[in-house]
């Protein structure tokens, strides 16, 4: 399959860039994301794997449940991993359909207190990422679910901010084995990497994963990059609760001249997340990080540019649940003119958000204060 020559039509919606042998798109939002994805599906030709924290049961849901189940009796094989907690609304008219079609689709982490094995540390344990990978050539990775939350308000969605990161190359390649590494457990099979052939190194374009045995992959390459920072760092997270290390490491930047900016939701979808967040404004801002909150529809995006020349999209956030207890998926880019293009939508970005001004966070109420004080106190559960 890797041989032959991708018959894709070209999506121009978002920044392109030729990166070491992959070609690279930017896509933002589910305007652009969503009619990208499903574009890939309708031209799959052999295999389609996707894996979703949140599939919902929605209009997204079954425009793309739809998309599927054409192609699944079109011939093609059609493999889904979906979240149990994060598909929770979904429902079995579409699961059915799905398989009915001849989709093999899995829940993770289903809730089964009646099992023998049942441990509730299990609950805590989720598949967050997403994932889509056409014909082993063609990849998605990113902050979008799909769920009427992520699409245009024009096609009936709430239109949430976010990004994926469109990839034809090796790189979807590097996606096969990260969603094979989970599918073959549920399952119940062996997967093998000489199944998806040998891949050069490639220090451009990576996928970095975490697996249940492997938590420290994609917070070391984050710590690795803030600690190498020589003159900007921009982050947005959805959830930002970052460990007393990653906030030595944002301050020793600023300290030594770096220019450390953090975007972050006006209007959390979990606003438990949101007050535990506000509990560390305070002490960041004092240390020269500037927070700024997103004034529009829910910010759910999870990117990091450094430098303007290193850039992550994908499904981490700087938190403990990103870190500890989900399985995620980052893919980083080191290019010039990709990391432009994702500093320019940064930038975009900030000018509808609000610059947090010290000494009035201060002055907000005394029950705001209190509310983020008990919240954070159960930071590693949220």
């Amino acid at each position: 399959m890797r041989g032959r020559e991708a018959d894709w039509s070209r999506s121009t919606s978002g920044f392109s860039a030729a990166v070491a042998g992959n070609a690279v798109t930017l896509l933002h939002d589910g305007a652009q994301t969503y009619d990208a994805m499903l574009e890939a599906i309708a031209g799959a030709r052999e295999e389609i794997l996707l894996e979703m924290y949140w599939f919902g049961s929605d209009r997204a849901g079954w425009r793309f449940a739809n998309a599927l189940i054409e192609r699944a009796k079109a011939g093609v094989s059609v493999s889904i991993i979906y979240d149990a907690i994060g598909s929770l609304s979904s429902t079995d008219e579409m699961w059915d359909a799905l398989r009915d079609a001849g989709c093999k689709a899995y829940a993770y982490g289903p809730i089964r207190p009646w099992r023998a094995r049942f441990r509730l540390i299990g609950i805590n344990r989720r598949d967050h990422r997403k994932i889509l990978v056409v014909d082993r050539l063609l990849g998605f990775t990113g902050g979008l679910n799909i769920g009427d939350p992520w699409a245009a308000q024009e096609d009936g969605g709430e239109g949430w901010r976010d990004d994926m990161i469109r990839i034809e190359g090796d790189a979807a390649l590097q996606l096969c084995r990260v969603f094979h590494h989970t599918f073959a457990k549920l399952a119940g099979r062996e997967v093998h990497d000489r199944a998806f052939g040998e891949l050069p190194p490639n220090e451009k374009v990576t996928v970095l994963a975490n697996f249940l045995d492997r938590r420290r992959d994609i917070r070391s390459v984050y710590l690795e990059r803030i600690r190498a920072a020589a003159s900007s760092i921009f982050i947005t997270n959805a959830y930002f609760i970052p460990d007393s290390q990653i906030r030595r490491e944002l301050a020793a930047a600023h300290a030594r001249g770096v220019t450390v900016r953090v975007l972050l939701p006006g209007n959390n979808d979990v606003k438990a997340v949101q007050w535990a967040s506000r509990r560390l404004y305070e002490p960041l801002m004092a240390r020269g990080v500037h927070i700024h909150e997103w004034q529009g529809a829910v910010l759910h995006s999870k990117t990091a540019v450094i430098d303007g020349s290193w850039c992550a999209i994908g499904t981490y956030n700087l938190d403990h649940r990103s870190f500890r207890f989900n399985l995620e998926v980052v893919a980083t880019v080191s290019d010039r003119g990709v990391g432009a293009a994702m500093e320019q939508k940064f930038l975009e970005d900030l000018q509808k958000a609000e610059e947090m001004n010290p000494e009035n966070f201060s002055r907000r109420p005394m029950s705001e204060k209190i509310s983020e004080k008990i919240f954070y106190l159960f930071r590693k559960l949220l």
